[in-house]
């Protein structure tokens, strides 16, 4: 025999949050697309503080490994 879930008796919605000016699915064709969330430690926020610089530094470091892996596969 299953157990029926509790409900709960309060809200989950605190009433500091406001959604009065949100605008519905502003994030869907994006989230659909596909995304990839990562969290960067502190300190390497410092040296990338933009989106744009970190996805450039790890475009450079990637053509550096394709290039290594390259030239050791021509071995």
């Amino acid at each position: 025999m299953k157990k029926t879930p509790e409900k709960k008796t309060e809200s989950e919605m605190r009433s500091e949050y406001d959604f009065s000016r949100g605008v519905r699915g502003k994030y869907a064709r994006r989230y659909v697309q596909g995304t990839n969330v990562v969290v960067i430690e502190p300190d390497v926020a410092k040296v990338f503080p933009s989106a744009q610089d970190v996805n450039r530094s790890l475009r450079a470091l990637a053509g550096i490994i394709r290039q290594q892996r390259n030239s050791l596969a021509a071995k």
